[in-house]
């Protein structure tokens, strides 16, 4: 999975996220439905529009749970297991949709993040969220 170096470039990005989970969570969400609209279906009772505070509540919770899997980067099985089986058994969440959302997240993250965003972070945020996106489809088989 994750070199040490790696990890510590997750670690070190995801420091700047605490604090704007919401913010990031609710503007990486906007981006997927805008560009990715097929994904609004799992969302029909959410108000969509710009700035919805349930979109922001979502978003936080997506960012929290990332935030618990970085810290629990040698045990990603264990620390998304409740998660894999909401999305899969409750929810049926497209699996392809996880990935939608991660490249969505380093948008975001890369336009926050800036220069600290360099290309070696990207390919360690980018290697964590398809350990993640993998993790949550696990249950899926």
């Amino acid at each position: 999975m994750l070199t040490t170096d790696e990890k510590q470039l997750v670690l070190h990005a995801w420091e700047k996220v605490q604090g704007h989970e919401a913010d990031f969570g609710a503007e990486a969400l906007e981006r997927m439905f805008t560009v990715f609209p097929s994904t609004k279906t799992y969302f029909p009772h959410f108000d969509l529009q710009h700035g919805s505070e349930q979109v922001r509540r979502h978003g936080k919770k997506v960012v929290t749970a990332l935030e618990e899997a970085v810290h629990r980067l040698d045990d990603l099985g264990a620390a998304l297991s409740d998660l894999s089986d909401l999305h899969a058994y409750n929810l049926r969440v497209d699996p392809a949709n996880f990935k939608l959302l991660s490249q969505c997240l380093q948008v975001v993250l890369a336009a926050h993040l800036r220069e600290e965003y360099t290309p070696q972070t990207h390919v360690a945020v980018d290697k964590f969220l398809s350990a993640v996106a993998a993790q949550l489809a696990s249950k899926y088989r």
